[in-house]
């Protein structure tokens, strides 16, 4: 990153935490939906009672430095007339360009982020234990940002590491370079210390300039724990988001700051993909589902503005507070290929938000503007550094292997590479699960760089899947397999299921008419046409996460006769190297193992 770019970005955090309290969270967002009460004054820029204060946000970033590919790389947009249509979208040096445009002419700007930053990233940043991101994020001028789960991805004290800077315990210096960590606060007001009980990171920030004081709360989803490796979460508690929310908004508020932001890891699904659909059609917040709707309704009023992330989607609403106010609530989808830009009106007569005039939209990362060349200079940096990792081919493959859907078709190849992976140190394993989590991206068959069409490199299979963990392998009973299968559909997943996918060889029927553990018929569950013997024992592959009970899936935590294998990457690699070459590549999977019925 260029000196003066970081020499701007220090100056602008030390006369910005003059004064300063703890440390705030993330800011919130208010949808386009969202209507001007006519009888509020005048607010214009620069006003004597009222000032506008921009806040831009994004959320899931996920180390995606690069244009994501293939339908991570786009994004649908609805149309005038009713039909939607895709757009490319997505890379930082477009993120970067849309920022800085959209920070022209707007003296008081904020930018701020929902969580996940870092985590489950392409491998120019993994590979790097995502200090590429953070060099980048301190290029974007962001100012603050909650934590979320893929934080934890590697503790709490890598974690410490990014925010605080010093060289890798295990790499050492990247580049031959110290790193320097982030330039903007990361606020962790949910996740304290098991045995103090003081949150690791900063709760809060307030942001100053002029007489306006804004503060931002940021907190991940309480059910980290259930989504992040045991070792990742090890010494750490989560707490509940509306109580923590609400605590610390009752601080900012004996601090006189009465205009408050929520950086929330945790978010909804809306009715439409499309990310400017209304979801306050016909009714404020109808078109939005999930957890944040209950989080929203329960937040203190003293919150004027929602921040979201984590679902991966994109809305822009507005949900009832519990007193009844419309309040914004906001996501900007994932990778970069969104942000959002709210208008908060800040009364300087009263101190807080005046609410009827916030206003929000989702906008979109069009690659149709010019990349901005500190990020072009990054990107070619960490791009030439990690190039003899990431350009070897691993194998061919006849055409996009996706990962969307119950049963995807990257699902399959990859429960099937663990499945010949366990063989080859167990003969007697007999099927592989993987959690669906755990895929991030397809298999593009278009070249990515000049590798040729079809070619899979190990850079690729990396953003395929990027966790680093074990295969291992465990006993279960059939009746454990079942019950493990049931706790797709039922238990911490019934509301919203997770399909493991499966290995081929195993087959069942999952019936969407019903409800809970029923989903799964449990008479269909069989291993090459023979039903599953409740009774008998299966040696069953899975990685490391999932062997650890994680994605709400207890019953794969209590196998027996564990066994830790090798890296999961690894034996994708090596699987298809063996299944495939330029002259016969690996078919498209049918995905036909799970019968599902609507």
């Amino acid at each position: 990153m260029p000196p003066t770019i970081r020499s701007r970005r220090s100056h602008r955090l030390l006369a910005a935490a003059a004064g300063l309290a703890t440390v705030g969270a993330l800011a919130a967002a208010i949808p386009a939906s969202a209507h001007q009460d006519k009888a509020t004054p005048s607010h214009h820029q620069g006003s004597g009672r009222y000032q506008d204060v921009q806040l831009l946000s994004f959320n899931d970033l996920h180390g995606n430095l690069e244009p994501p590919t293939g339908s991570s790389g786009r994004v649908t947009e609805l149309q005038a007339d009713g039909t939607t249509k895709t757009v490319d979208a997505g890379g930082v040096e477009y993120l970067a360009t849309h920022l800085r445009n959209a920070r022209q002419g707007n003296k008081y700007s904020i930018t701020a982020a929902a969580g996940d930053m870092v985590g489950a990233s392409p491998l120019i940043s993994g590979l790097f234990h995502d200090e590429p991101t953070i060099e980048a994020l301190n290029g974007l001028d962001l100012d603050v940002t909650s934590v979320g789960n893929h934080e934890f991805d590697e503790g709490a004290k890598e974690l410490a590491r990014l925010q605080k800077g010093g060289c890798h315990p295990t790499d050492g210096c990247s580049g031959g370079q110290k790193f320097t960590g982030a330039d903007f606060p990361y606020l962790a007001a949910n996740v304290t210390d098991e045995k103090s009980g003081k949150p690791i990171l900063k709760p809060y920030w307030v942001w100053k300039k002029n007489g306006v004081k804004v503060g931002f709360i940021g907190v991940t989803l309480e059910g980290t724990p259930n989504i992040v490796s045991a070792e990742g979460v090890k010494g750490l508690k989560f707490g509940d988001e509306v109580e923590t929310i609400n605590k610390y908004a009752r601080e900012l508020q004996r601090q006189g700051v009465k205009s408050i932001v929520a950086l929330i890891h945790e978010g909804g699904s809306p009715a439409s993909t499309a990310y400017n659909y209304d979801c306050d059609s016909p009714g404020a917040g109808d078109g939005i589902s999930g957890p944040i709707v209950d989080i929203a309704k329960n937040v203190t009023p003293a919150v004027d503005a929602l921040i979201t992330g984590h679902t991966h989607q994109a809305y822009a609403c507005t949900i009832p507070d519990p007193a009844g106010r419309p309040r914004m609530v906001t996501s900007a989808s994932s990778f970069g290929r969104l942000y959002t830009d709210t208008t908060l009106t800040y009364d300087r007569w009263t101190g807080d938000i005046a609410r009827t005039a916030v206003k929000s939209a989702n906008h979109v990362v069009t690659r149709d503007v010019a990349k901005a060349a500190d990020m072009t200079t990054l990107i070619t940096k960490w791009k030439t550094l990690s190039a003899p990792v990431a350009s070897r081919p691993i194998g061919y493959i006849a055409g996009d292997i996706g990962n969307t859907g119950t049963e995807s078709q990257a699902g399959d190849l990859i429960a099937d590479a663990q499945l010949a992976y366990a063989k080859s140190v167990d003969p007697e394993a007999d099927l592989a699960l993987m959690n669906p989590g755990g895929i991030r991206a397809g298999f593009t068959y278009t070249a990515s760089g000049g590798e040729g069409d079809g070619v899979v490199t190990y850079g690729e299979a990396y953003t395929v899947q990027p966790f680093a963990n074990t295969v291992n392998l465990v006993d279960l009973t059939g009746a454990q397999v079942i019950t493990a299968l049931q706790q797709q559909v039922s238990g911490a997943n019934e509301a919203s299921p997770k399909i493991l996918q499966i290995s081929k060889g195993l087959t069942y029927t999952l019936d969407l008419t019903k409800t809970g553990a029923a989903r799964v018929v449990a008479d269909s569950v069989k291993l090459d046409g023979t039903a599953i013997d409740p009774a008998a024992t299966y040696r069953v592959a899975m990685n490391s996460f999932l062997a650890g009970g994680g994605d709400g899936f207890a019953e794969l935590g209590k196998g027996g006769n564990v066994r830790v294998g090798g890296d999961d990457l690894a034996a994708l690699g090596t699987y298809l190297t063996a299944n495939s070459s330029a002259a016969s590549p690996y078919p498209v999977p049918a995905a036909n193992r799970i019968t599902v019925l609507k």
